[in-house]
């Protein structure tokens, strides 16, 4: 990782990010997430995109992105069935729980509505507050680094628990 993010195109990466970035990838590494190798195009997301997905598998269920812009980077995480997770929540840090219950990504019931449901609908409740969002932006912490980046693996960690493998004796 560190080697490719020596490469000139990512020059545009502060070193305090790029310190996060080799962080970030040696910890959920250890959880069994990984970027293949590749860091692609960021489309509308920023210039560049890493994309992390469990290693090994057939189904590369994504658990995380970070996404490198011009004099930032952003931390996505890929959660899902909230309500499961909201004691947990409900008692972060304000950084982590914010993303949660901000109005970024506040749900607009948008054209994607068919019958009442809409597939990209995320729909939860934290401190007794019935909250929707728009799974297309939902979860991103800006800014993220080194002092933060333990509650944001220990998030993981909460939504993708570490399956211990049984071994035959």
């Amino acid at each position: 990782m560190k080697t490719i993010l020596e490469e000139d195109r990512f020059r545009i990466i502060s070193d305090e990010n790029k310190a996060f970035i080799l962080a970030f990838n040696d910890e959920i590494t250890k959880l069994g997430y990984d970027f293949g190798g590749n860091i692609g195009s960021g489309f509308c997301w920023g210039k560049y995109m890493i994309i992390y997905s469990k290693s090994g598998v057939k189904s590369k269920q994504v658990a995380s992105r970070i996404y490198i812009r011009e004099n930032s980077i952003v931390l996505r995480l890929f959660l899902n069935k909230i309500d499961k997770h909201r004691e947990y929540i409900e008692n972060s840090k304000d950084y982590i729980k914010n993303a949660f219950i901000n109005d970024y990504g506040k749900c607009n019931h948008c054209h994607n509505e068919k019958d009442g449901i809409c597939k990209f609908r995320k729909s939860y409740s934290l401190d007794n507050k019935f909250i929707e969002k728009c799974n297309g932006i939902t979860f991103e912490f800006w800014e993220p680094n080194l002092d933060k980046l333990s509650d944001y693996i220990d998030l993981l960690k909460e939504f993708y628990p570490v399956r211990r493998t049984r071994s035959i004796s």
